[in-house]
């Protein structure tokens, strides 16, 4: 522009020779954003326009930033088909899901598990492609941190079993599993201890028939061994009674019904044939909540009632205290069996629960115990939505708790 003002100073006319200057100027400032729009629209990445001065420099930087931005995506794109191709691999279905339970993106496993298709269920609710109502109970109020088993909605015949995992605040990821095979072993299994069972109860029962008929008195030389058949013969029927019961428990599918049960009158009934049992060995003291009553099944929660107070009257020492209490908390209703007998190590507690699971099986064996009593215990709370708390400490007791929710806990005034 100096330039220009002294060339028209020369020529005697400055201001059209600056005029015509500033309009080249002008030009070619339009001329190089030109270049810089159709470059970044249309043109390749890595071939930046040519120019002179502040625009070599800003082409410059431009294409830098440019290039760093291609490769950037060149990796993402290519992590993005890694990511692609493990989820394709896996076995399991994954489905992420938005807060409305939307489905945001679905593997190939979901696809095939679920029935999904990748045009009509992206962005739909999960509950409209998957229909059943044990999965919107589940998603909307339920505990989803525990498994949820489902038929598969593609082919009734196969098992599912659903996790579902916050992964973000805005999104989770359902876990799909195909668990057929575990479903058809643990059936196998429901089917061999029930019919073993029902197999063994009736030459059980022919053999302690005929050991019942035999005279210790006419065979004394046989006394010993009569006896200890007759023990044996017992606590063989007993295991498979509890065996009996614990298939059917394990074949009910509903949950407990929801009959009012008198559950102070079922307390004292079993802590009489507790006494009965305990032939005056032990001190028995019961706390029962008169107006509170539960809805539930009578004989399921009498054998789970009854296997915790014969279980402290089994392994508590003669001499002992055992404490049965039947009362409300917070809402709920909790039966609670408490002695001072010698306890279980805290090793133990998270397996009393399991068939035939023994803190001490020697000892186990002398009492008399099956090893199934606790196993019946959890699976009639299993079926009342009730929870088991065991307390314990060697050498101080131990303390069994049954907390019923308080959906089934009624007030006899009521």
């Amino acid at each position: 522009m100096a330039a220009a003002l002294v060339l028209g100073f020369l020529l005697g006319h400055p201001w059209p020779v600056v005029a015509a200057a500033l309009g080249v100027t002008l030009a070619w400032h339009l001329f190089n954003v030109y270049r810089l729009e159709h470059w970044l629209q249309h043109g390749p990445p890595l071939d930046p326009p040519e120019s002179t001065g502040v625009w070599a420099m800003l082409f410059e930087q431009l294409y830098r930033l440019k290039r760093a931005e291609w490769h950037r995506k060149r990796r993402l794109t290519a992590l993005l088909r890694q990511f692609r191709q493990a989820t394709a691999a896996l076995p399991d279905g994954a489905v992420v899901l938005n807060p409305a339970d939307q489905v945001l993106w679905f593997n190939v496993a979901a696809a095939r598990l679920l029935g999904l298709n990748q045009r009509q269920d992206i962005g739909n609710p999960i509950t409209n492609v998957v229909r059943n109502p044990a999965l919107v109970t589940w998603l909307r109020g339920g505990d989803t941190s525990q498994a949820m088993p489902l038929p598969s909605p593609v082919d009734e015949t196969t098992r599912l079993s659903l996790r579902l995992v916050p992964y973000t605040p805005e999104e989770r990821l359902l876990i799909v599993r195909n668990v057929t095979h575990l479903h058809r072993l643990e059936q196998v299994r429901k089917d061999f201890v029930a019919n073993a069972s029902h197999e063994l109860r009736t030459p059980l029962t022919v053999i302690a028939g005929y050991l019942e008929s035999l005279d210790e008195e006419t065979l004394p030389e046989w006394a010993g061994a009569i006896g200890e058949m007759r023990r044996q013969s017992s606590r063989m029927q007993s295991i498979v009674e509890d065996l009996l019961t614990l298939s059917r428990l394990d074949a009910a599918d509903q949950p407990a019904p929801r009959e009012p049960v008198h559950a102070a009158e079922l307390v004292e009934a079993v802590v009489r044939d507790a006494g009965t049992f305990s032939e005056g060995g032990h001190e028995i003291t019961v706390d029962l909540d008169r107006e509170l009553k539960l809805l539930g099944d009578a004989r399921d929660l009498r054998s789970a009632f009854s296997n915790l107070v014969v279980n402290a009257v089994r392994y508590t020492q003669r001499g002992g205290t055992i404490r049965v209490r039947w009362f409300a908390e917070d809402g709920r209703a909790c039966f609670q069996v408490s002695d001072n007998g010698p306890g279980i190590p805290a090793s133990h507690i998270p397996r009393l629960t399991e068939r035939f699971y023994r803190v001490s099986p020697s000892r186990s064996r002398d009492s008399g115990g099956t090893g199934l009593g606790l196993s019946i215990v959890k699976h009639v709370l299993n079926l009342h939505q009730a929870t088991l708390d065991i307390e314990s400490k060697p050498g101080k007791g131990s303390t069994f708790t049954c907390v019923f929710p308080a959906d089934r806990v009624v007030r006899k005034a009521a």
